[in-house]
């Protein structure tokens, strides 16, 4: 999946970040597909150069923005508020995983195994109740 995320460049303790297009997958400070932009959150008040053509571009193509990224494309006024709403969150994203339909699936795969455990203990149970018949009669001879 394609993100819209910040990539830190510049020294240590003066970072500066480019707004870059890049595979989820790839490293924050690795490969990207396109720069967008740059932000300097040292400035007073913080500065943005980003190019707006290219962002709603890949807004379009599906790119979904990371948090930060997200912010700064908001004061840029290039991101309205229902331009990512059909990103899930994380949150949103565990929640989605406990539909209806899993959580039966779940319920049922428990009774299997409790059914299945059930059926076991009865079995090694007479088989610890036969040893010691077993061993009680070679006791008594």
């Amino acid at each position: 999946m394609l993100r819209i995320r910040l990539r830190r460049v510049g020294k240590r303790g003066q970072a500066y970040y480019r707004v870059v297009v890049a595979d989820q997958r790839f490293p924050r400070d690795g490969r990207f597909l396109e720069s967008l932009g740059a932000y300097d959150p040292h400035a007073t008040p913080p500065t943005s150069n980003l190019d707006a053509d290219r962002a709603r571009h890949w807004l379009s193509k599906g790119a979904q923005p990371s948090e930060a990224a997200e912010k700064i494309l908001r004061r840029a006024g290039i991101l309205n508020g229902a331009a990512v709403a059909d990103a899930p969150t994380a949150a949103e994203a565990e929640a989605e995983a406990d539909t209806p339909a899993e959580a039966e699936a779940t319920e049922e795969a428990a009774a299997e195994s409790e059914t299945e455990a059930a059926d076991e203990a009865p079995a090694e149970a007479s088989e610890g109740e036969a040893e010691p018949a077993l061993a009680g009669e070679g006791t008594e001879s």
